[in-house]
């Protein structure tokens, strides 16, 4: 019976001294919530590694579900917030006649998948008291290999196949390739963040970088009902769903900015419609972080990219928060968002051409240097507290 286990390894959660083990429990836990609706994984930490043995799930399997299985176990695995990258391992003894052994059978087994006409041996001794030193481990291993397999040959230089083996204290573990996780920090790790959730392309990305600094997600979105539609608020509730793929389930308040909204554009100069407009958005975000513990709001703004989020709006915008504002995508150009927002499946919603409450009731000639006082000036004609609450009240949840 093969024996097979998942080698996972973590990037910065090794960095993190005396609180390295707190990091790897929630690691830990993240990966067993995520693989729970199909696997009660066995994890151990080893010396800077954690090793999921598979063996039970996998050898009562015919070859076709065993390839289910661990295609699905990778995906969900990649997912995983905090896992720098993965192998699929063979398992067999610290013995270097053990691991000779079992080389050649790993060999055949990827050949049924694929032509492997050369080879070599990469090999680890992690346990330094092994009696062979690397060297000897992939020289003898590859002549074992060259000796059992028919029809393949060594190249040092550009191999068909990399031959993996790792001998630790436990056990040796023989593997093809290590795949890049999503890296970052566990989930839950650093805290938590209320993301204003528009319904366009940035706002997702930044909801999920922040996720992948450790993060946990809550969300507000802003509608402009009836100006905007059902169809609108729907978007957004599949966008959630989408990133709820890597940020795990998180909750949406929806509130609705009309009756600010109209207020500011009866009383206030238009050009100051934006920042205005933004400006309550974070006053009612503030409310809402209290209200969910959220220790900051996350939003997708990027320098320069509209009116509102010059250096100068944003400092305006920053003036009404009593939280720190994260902005993740600050520097990130439009194509950079453009392409994370595609690997994460969030593109093809956001784009779905509906309005939002930015657009809604944009000016003209929205003001893009704003100076507080002329902004504090203009809102001293709205009744600010009574605004605030009158849209919290008009929420639609």
């Amino acid at each position: 019976m093969d024996e097979m286990a998942v080698l996972i390894r973590y990037g910065e959660v090794a960095l993190k001294g005396g609180n390295r083990h707190h990091f790897e429990r929630i690691l830990m836990r993240r990966i067993k919530e995520k693989v729970s609706d199909f696997v009660d994984p066995d994890i151990k930490s080893k010396g800077g590694l954690l090793i999921m043995d598979i063996t039970k799930e996998i050898n009562d399997l015919s070859e076709t579900k065993k390839n289910d299985f661990l295609g699905r176990l990778r995906s969900k695995l990649l997912s995983v917030f905090g896992i720098d990258s993965i192998s699929f391992a063979l398992i067999t003894k610290p013995n270097l006649s053990y691991i000779i052994d079992a080389a050649p059978g790993f060999v055949e087994q990827l050949r049924r998948d694929r032509a492997i006409g050369t080879f070599k041996v990469e090999a680890k001794r992690s346990d330094k008291s092994f009696p062979a030193k690397s060297p000897e481990i992939a020289s003898k291993v590859g002549a074992g290999i060259l000796k059992a397999v028919k029809n393949i040959g060594v190249d040092v230089h550009n191999p068909d196949l990399i031959v993996n083996v790792n001998v630790r204290n436990e056990n040796a573990y023989i593997y093809e390739d290590r795949i890049r996780g999503q890296g970052g920090l566990p989930l839950g790790a650093c805290g938590k963040g209320l993301l204003l959730l528009s319904g366009g392309i940035d706002s997702p990305v930044a909801g999920f970088l922040m996720a992948r600094r450790g993060m946990s997600i809550s969300a507000v979105h802003f509608n402009s009902y009836p100006y905007t539609s059902k169809r609108a608020l729907d978007k957004v509730m599949r966008l959630k769903d989408q990133l709820a793929e890597y940020v795990g389930n998180f909750d949406v308040r929806t509130v609705n900015l009309l009756p600010a909204q109209m207020a500011i554009r009866s009383k206030a100069p238009e050009n100051e419609g934006t920042i205005l407009t933004r400006r309550f958005m974070i006053r009612i975000a503030n409310i809402i972080a209290e209200e969910v513990h959220a220790n900051a709001l996350i939003t997708g703004e990027s320098l320069g990219q509209v009116a509102s989020q010059t250096a100068e709006s944003l400092a305006v915008t920053d003036a009404a928060a009593n939280l720190p504002i994260l902005r993740p995508l600050i520097a990130y150009d439009k194509r950079d968002i453009i392409g994370i927002a595609k690997d994460i499946g969030c593109y093809d919603i956001s784009i779905e051409p509906f309005e939002d409450c930015c657009t809604v009731f944009l000016p003209k000639h929205p003001v893009t240097k704003p100076r507080l006082e002329n902004i504090l000036r203009s809102e001293e004609k709205l009744d600010i507290s009574g605004l605030v609450q009158e849209v919290l009240e008009a929420s639609i949840d």
